[in-house]
C-alpha cells in the first residue's frame, strides 16, 4: 500500500472526477498513474479483452432446472453413511 500526501485542491478534484466517472478516488488515481507512467514508458494501455462469449463455442448454458436437478443428484447420498 501507498499513501500519498495531496493538497486539498489537489484531493477534491481528484474526487470529483472520480464521481463523475462512477469509481473511487483510489481506483482513478490508479487509473490515472497507471496511464502516466506508460505513456512515460513509451507505451500505450491495451483495452482488456471481455469474457462475454467466451464459452459461446458449447452452446448455451444450463437452465436453473436443470442445475438444481443435478444438485439433488450430486448430493443424493451426501451425508449417510455407507454400509
Amino acid at each position: 500500500i501507498l499513501t500519498i500526501e495531496l493538497p486539498d485542491d489537489l484531493d477534491a478534484l481528484l474526487k470529483n472526477e472520480a464521481q463523475a466517472k462512477g469509481v473511487s478516488a483510489a481506483g482513478n488515481a490508479r487509473n490515472i498513474l497507471e496511464q502516466a507512467l506508460t505513456q512515460q514508458k513509451g507505451q500505450t494501455l491495451k483495452p482488456k479483452k471481455s469474457a462475454y462469449g467466451l464459452f459461446s463455442q458449447y452452446g448455451p448454458g444450463p437452465s436453473a432446472e436443470e442445475i438444481d436437478e443435478n444438485r439433488r443428484d450430486m448430493f443424493r447420498d451426501f451425508g449417510e453413511i455407507a454400509q
